[in-house]
Parts: C-alpha cells; sequence; structure tokens
C-alpha cells in the first residue's frame, strides 16, 4: 500500500487515526485523562507536552465535550451514554493528531437517527476544519448519504464499481450509473439503496451489468488514474531531497513515545483504574484482613505442645490457601487493560505490549506490599510465632524474615496469575487452571505427605513446587528453636523394669530418638514427652532453619520466572505474529 506515493512504514498506524464500530474505554477514566493519555503517547515526542494538553482541549471544545469532559466513562448503561462514547471514541483519535487520515469504521451503527445525523455533522465539521476522514458506512438515510463529499463503492469481492463524487442531490452518482446501463433512479428513493440495488449488492438484487467491468472501461476511471499518476510525479518531485528525507526518518518510529514515558503513563493510569475500583480493594483487603484474623484467632497463641505444633503447621497452610482467592481478585483488573489494548491501542501503536504487562506486574508490588503488612500483624502475632524466638533473642531479625515470606507469597500469587492471564481470554479458564496448579503445589510441598511417603515418580514436584520453599520458609522462621512441652494428655506412660528408674531405662532412645521425659529418677510412674525441640519435630517434614535464606532466595527465583514467563506467554498467544512475505 502507498501512502503519499510511497511503501507504508512502521509509523503508519501511528500516523492515522482508526475510529473502531465498538466504543472499547477504560471504564475508570476521565474523558479528558483518556484525550491526554493518546495525545501525550501518540503525538511526536518533539511536540512540548502543554501543547500536546492545549490540543486536547480543543478537541474537547470542537466535539463539544465540555459539560462531561472530567466525568467517568463508566460502563454501558452507566457512565456516558452511547453519543458521548461515540464522540469520545473519536476524540481520541483527534487526540493523537494524526498526520494521514482519520479512519471511521461504520460510526452511525447502533445509533438512533438523531444520533446519527449529530455524529455526521461532527465528522462534516472536522472535514471542513482541515482533517481527511475516510469513512465506511452500511445503508446510510438518504439525508446521510449527502453528508459525503466522494464515494468508493465496492461490488462483492472488494471490486470497485465507482469511485469520484457524490454530487448536490447524489447527481453525479446517479448519472454515472444511468449512463452506464443502471434502471432509472424512481424519484424520492434514497439513492445509496438505490445504488446496491443496481449493483446486485442489496438483499434479494442481482444484477446483469458487470460493474467492475464498466468502471475499468470508463472515462472515469482514466481520470482518477490520471489525477493518482499527477500526484505521485508531483510527490516525487518534491519528496526525495537528502534534506526532506533526513527531516522523516526520526518519525518512522513505531512508537511517539520513549519506552519510559509510555511505562510512565501506562502506570499512572493502571493505579489510577485500580484505585477507582472500590470493591477489588475493599474485597483485596477484607480478605486479608478477615482470613488472617480467622487463622490467627482460632489458633490464638498456639502452645508449643505437639498438638500445638500441628495446630501452628496448619496456621502455615491456611495461610497459603488464600492463592486462588487472591488470583481471581486479580484477574478481571488485568482483562480491563488487556481487552482496550488490544482493540484500539495496539493497533494504533500507542504503546509497546511489554509495557502493558510490566505496569501491571509493578502496581501489584505496591498491594501485595500493604497486603502482606496487614496479613503479618493480623497473622503473625495472634497466633504467637514471635514467642518461639525469645528463647535465642531472635525475635526481630526472625519477624523480618517472616514477614518477607508473607510478601513473597504475595507476589507470587500476582506474577503467578499474570502467567496464567495473559494467555488466556476469561478469568474462568485461567482461575480453573490456577486452582490445578495449587492443588498439586499443596499436595507435593511435603507437608501433607511428607516427601519419604511420595511415590518414586512424584518425587520431582517436591522439588518443582514453589510451596516446598514457602511452606518451609514459613514454619522454619516462625517454629524453629523453641522446647516444647507436652500437653497431659501427650505423655507416653509406663512402668519400668524392676530395679531401674526411669531416665536408665530410657537413656540410650532418648539419645537416639530425642524426647525427654518428666522425671527420670521417678522408679514407678514414667511420663515421657517423644518431642523436646521444635527442631525435632520440623526435622521429620525435612526441615531446617539453616536454610531458611535459602529458601528465601528460591521463591524470588520463582517471582522472576513468573515475570518472565507472563511476558513470554503474552508474545507468544497474544501477539499477532508477522506475516512472512
Amino acid at each position: 500500500m502507498l501512502v503519499n506515493g510511497a511503501q507504508s512504514d512502521t509509523s503508519f498506524q501511528r500516523k492515522t487515526g482508526y475510529v473502531q464500530q465498538q466504543d472499547v474505554h477504560l471504564s475508570t477514566c476521565s474523558v479528558r485523562e483518556s484525550l491526554e493519555f493518546s495525545a501525550l503517547l501518540r503525538q511526536p515526542s518533539d511536540v512540548p507536552r502543554e501543547d500536546k494538553l492545549a490540543h486536547v482541549e480543543e478537541v474537547i471544545r470542537l466535539l463539544e465535550m465540555e459539560e462531561y469532559a472530567d466525568a467517568i466513562v463508566g460502563i454501558p448503561g452507566e457512565g456516558l451514554n452511547i453519543e458521548q462514547r461515540r464522540r469520545l471514541t473519536i476524540g481520541i483519535e483527534l487526540a493523537a493528531k494524526p498526520e494521514l487520515l482519520l479512519f471511521l469504521d461504520e460510526p452511525t451503527s447502533g445509533l438512533d437517527s438523531q444520533t446519527s445525523w449529530t455524529i455526521c455533522q461532527l465528522l462534516k465539521r472536522l472535514a471542513h476544519s482541515g482533517q481527511a476522514i475516510l469513512c465506511t458506512i452500511h445503508q446510510p438515510s438518504a439525508i446521510l448519504f449527502q453528508q459525503f463529499d466522494n464515494l468508493l463503492l465496492l461490488a462483492k469481492g472488494g471490486k470497485t464499481v465507482y469511485f469520484g463524487e457524490i454530487g448536490q442531490n447524489s447527481a453525479t452518482l446517479i448519472r454515472y450509473l444511468e449512463t452506464n446501463g443502471g434502471t432509472q433512479c424512481p424519484p424520492g428513493a434514497n439513492p445509496a439503496v438505490w445504488m446496491l440495488e443496481e449493483i446486485g449488492a442489496a438483499p434479494g438484487s442481482d444484477t446483469t451489468v458487470d460493474w467492475p467491468r464498466v468502471w475499468r472501461d470508463s472515462p472515469e476511471h482514466q481520470s482518477v488514474r490520471a489525477k493518482l499518476q499527477k500526484l505521485r510525479e508531483s510527490r516525487t518531485t518534491i519528496g526525495v531531497t537528502p534534506h526532506m528525507h533526513t527531516l522523516r526518518q526520526p518519525s518512522n518510529r513505531a512508537y511517539a513515545s520513549s519506552f519510559l514515558q509510555q511505562w510512565w503513563l501506562v502506570q499512572k493510569r493502571i493505579a489510577a483504574q485500580y484505585w477507582r475500583s472500590p470493591s477489588y480493594i475493599y474485597s483485596k483487603v477484607c480478605l486479608t484482613v478477615g482470613s488472617s484474623l480467622f487463622i490467627g484467632f482460632s489458633f490464638y497463641n498456639a502452645p508449643n505442645t505437639i498438638q500445638g505444633l500441628q495446630n501452628q503447621m496448619y496456621a502455615v497452610m491456611m495461610l497459603l490457601s488464600m492463592f486462588g482467592q487472591l488470583s481471581e481478585q486479580i484477574m478481571p483488573q488485568f482483562i480491563d487493560q488487556r481487552d482496550v489494548y488490544e482493540a484500539r491501542e495496539r493497533p494504533s501503536k500507542m504503546y509497546d505490549w511489554k509495557v502493558l504487562m510490566l505496569s501491571n506486574l509493578a502496581i501489584e508490588i505496591f498491594w501485595n506490599t500493604l497486603m502482606a503488612v496487614v496479613a503479618y500483624f493480623c497473622w503473625y502475632y495472634p497466633i504467637g510465632l514471635y514467642q518461639n524466638a525469645t528463647s535465642t533473642h531472635e525475635v526481630a531479625p526472625r519477624g523480618c524474615l517472616m514477614f518477607l515470606f508473607i510478601w513473597a507469597f504475595m507476589m507470587f500469587t500476582s506474577t503467578f496469575t499474570h502467567t496464567l492471564i495473559a494467555g488466556m481470554d476469561s478469568a474462568d479458564s485461567a482461575s480453573s487452571v490456577g486452582n490445578i496448579c495449587y492443588m498439586l503445589c499443596m499436595t507435593f510441598c511435603g507437608i501433607l505427605v511428607k516427601k519419604s511417603s511420595l511415590p518414586g515418580f512424584w518425587i520431582f514436584m517436591y522439588y518443582v513446587s514453589p510451596f516446598t520453599w514457602l511452606a518451609s520458609g514459613l514454619l522454619s522462621t516462625g517454629v524453629a528453636n523453641a522446647e516444647i512441652e507436652c500437653a497431659p494428655n501427650e505423655y507416653v506412660r509406663f512402668l519400668p523394669p524392676a530395679g531401674q528408674s526411669c531416665g536408665s531405662y530410657m537413656a540410650s532412645y532418648i539419645s537416639l530418638s530425642g524426647g525427654y521425659l518428666v522425671d527420670p529418677h521417678n522408679t514407678e510412674h514414667c511420663q515421657f514427652c517423644p518431642l523436646s525441640n521444635t527442631n525435632d519435630y520440623l526435622s521429620t517434614v525435612n526441615i531446617r532453619l539453616e536454610d531458611r535464606w535459602r529458601k528465601f532466595a528460591l521463591v524470588l527465583v520463582y517471582i522472576v520466572f513468573n515475570a518472565v514467563a507472563a511476558l513470554a506467554v503474552y508474545k507468544l498467544v497474544r501477539m499477532p505474529r508477522r506475516s512472512k512475505v
């Protein structure tokens, strides 16, 4: 395709405006913010910011949107009405100040007659102000048809039937069709409907005239070709100087803005989207606070008995069970951004796809950090895990590491969720896959089923599961290096052999297996606790405190891997592939 006599380059999409048939907008942005976003990203980078914003105000005035310029777009049925949304769709393209053309795909489709007339009058004002407009329209009324200056009429198969002026009351078009074999246009008929019937494009109509051939042999066609050749020669004469080529070279970039500017503007918009989505914020806070408090007070001040240690382990596993709910909250936020990007912003070369992914990953860092703080205080302290570090005077360092593990869990959930939703159309499908992955990770993490009890084939899942390192890191940091005191019903009671004390009888067993006696010197009633230290309990599930920082580093590796995988999945699944020439 030639543009101004030259082959189109990578900047063509950015230099043209395309108004889609559907009005796709981010519901949390205001009208002015939507226009400014388009202007700042799509106008050339050498244009001052003040000039871009001034152009936005001019667009608002031109489209008569002053009354609702600061209104939130909202969803269809709430917020802007149909006409206002269509004006905004047109305005977003005008804010980009397209250098070449403004394309519109059936701008009156789905609108009532009054709104259609208003939109056509708006397009006419834009044309009179110097904006080149190319518009497709389907079966317009006679009065709307008269608003257009020139017509490209296509038959089935995309073959040209007519290209030229419509004329006053469609006189030029009617004269051409009647002269070349068409029937006479009835008085009062809609010329748009009549011409479709004449060329056999209307439902139930047929024609015996080969209109594409008639056009190729017509004087009008020769006149158009001569005019195009003249324009091409004029363009070649004017536009080949080295100076002009040098000036045009920087504008041939695919994107008008730098990567850093794209990221900053997109990040600001996503931050506003999250802040203006109270349902997301409330649900995330309520889930984190409610679940953490429920777990914390269900195992309030869990003692270091055998059952108490089981309760502390269950508290850790229940904290990890928030994965599914946290994941389902993130997906709709991302889908809203992705739908707008893929429908309008990617085709118009507004910003890079990597900016979309990185911005969505980055915004979750703030919310995950905030939720980690909330979960830390609502979960860690009510259970009393901090008390296990008092004997070794490590309350502060182990408390900090516990917070880091909770934060890492939140970040893993977020990045893994983005990996899932990056390649799937619906949140339901991604959520189903996520729940399956969660069940596998939880089953093979070595807590519910010990590593030694796993079938040989499934041992690899123990090492692959990120919850192996998360759960063991949380347990070792929260439970290790504390004394165990069995509850009365947990002691093993027995009678020692005659002539031996409890201590002498159990000495060899305790040296091998651990545990302690309540009264080693007793010779009649022995009470034995199978565990004496929480480290003995952790060793039964292959957990050691010395590995806590290594496990935290492994979780960070999973987070980075998920982030890279999210970008790779989106690139492979969602990005259109370049056609091979």
